[in-house]
């Protein structure tokens, strides 16, 4: 494990409060102000001299500074702009200046820059779309060492008959190894949020499954949408009965296949569960390998989830 370095090359953390800064809960603005959590956060991220590390949401820098210290470069994106001077300033006329690139704005609508590691105390709002934009991410980043509500972490990880497990749980699985680190108190933050937090590490799997991502969580999003409830049950649902119909006949007209007028599609969709023994299972209890099986099953028959 590489030693952390923590020269103090800038304004200290006791200067900035001096600004009077007032963070916006609705912004997600809860600092991370333990020196021991943001230490140990960076060193289960093993940084390396000529790493590269995006930082979503950087607040007044507490992360930022020693991040710099011991990489290549750090972007930072940030929405706030008061944050943003308060950062600059914090950096200004020291060696960590040059090495700090800032993006200002919304890091959802916003093309992820190139980087290895992506270290973050996020906004617990973004949580859910900024890990899909995360895993859907290329070129391939090295890891990412995050922050999160504690509820959220334990999404990340769930297996299948967990009381948690999700479609975030499957599509996190399918694409990342992803272990929770360590649990951070309310007290480690101000102002303290109202939920318990936990750090993540998250290595994407490279090269990743053969699939085409949309259309997999088309279909996972039918399953999730009641888990407790049969996919018999899901599948004959009016909405999925149209969005499947509709492009089975595109389908069938883009490879010239003629479609038999006594064609059912509900009897045909409800055939593929049954044949592979899928009518009766539950989203919460199936596993990756599961789900895989099903999206192949209703491929091979023409039917497609995009």
């Amino acid at each position: 494990m590489p030693k952390i370095r923590s020269d103090k090359k800038c304004r200290p953390h006791k200067d900035v409060q001096k600004q009077g800064i007032g963070f916006d809960k609705t912004l997600g603005q809860h600092i991370l102000k333990n020196p021991q959590v943001i230490t140990s956060m960076i060193e289960k991220a093993s940084l390396r001299p000529s790493d590269v590390v995006l930082e979503v949401g950087p607040g007044t820098g507490n992360m930022t500074v020693q991040l710099l210290e011991n990489c290549k470069q750090v972007v930072v994106c940030e929405v706030d702009t008061r944050l943003v001077a308060e950062l600059q300033k914090r950096v200004q006329s020291t060696p960590l200046q040059n090495k700090l690139k800032i993006t200002v704005g919304d890091v959802l609508h916003k093309e992820l820059p190139f980087f290895d590691v992506c270290v973050a105390n996020l906004p617990y709002q973004i949580s859910s779309p900024f890990i899909f934009k995360l895993l859907l991410h290329r070129p391939f980043f090295r890891c990412a060492v995050l922050m999160f509500q504690k509820e959220f972490a334990q999404r990340l990880v769930a297996k299948a008959g967990d009381k948690l497990y999700c479609r975030l749980s499957v599509n996190t699985q399918l694409l990342a190894r992803v272990d929770i680190l360590m649990k951070v108190a309310k007290n480690n933050f101000r102002p303290p949020p109202k939920v318990e937090s936990s750090v993540i590490r998250l290595e994407p799997i490279n090269p990743p499954p053969n699939i085409n991502f949309k259309e997999w969580d088309g279909l996972l999003r039918i399953c999730f949408q009641r888990k407790n409830k049969t996919l018999s049950a899901q599948f004959k649902h009016n909405y999925v009965i149209d969005m499947l119909s509709h492009n089975y006949r595109v389908h069938c007209s883009l490879n010239n296949i003629s479609i038999d007028n006594n064609f059912d599609i509900k009897d045909n969709i409800q055939k593929i569960l049954k044949d592979n023994e899928m009518d009766d299972k539950r989203s919460r209890t199936m596993d990756i390998d599961h789900f895989l099986i099903l999206l192949h099953a209703f491929n091979s028959q023409g039917f497609h989830f995009t």
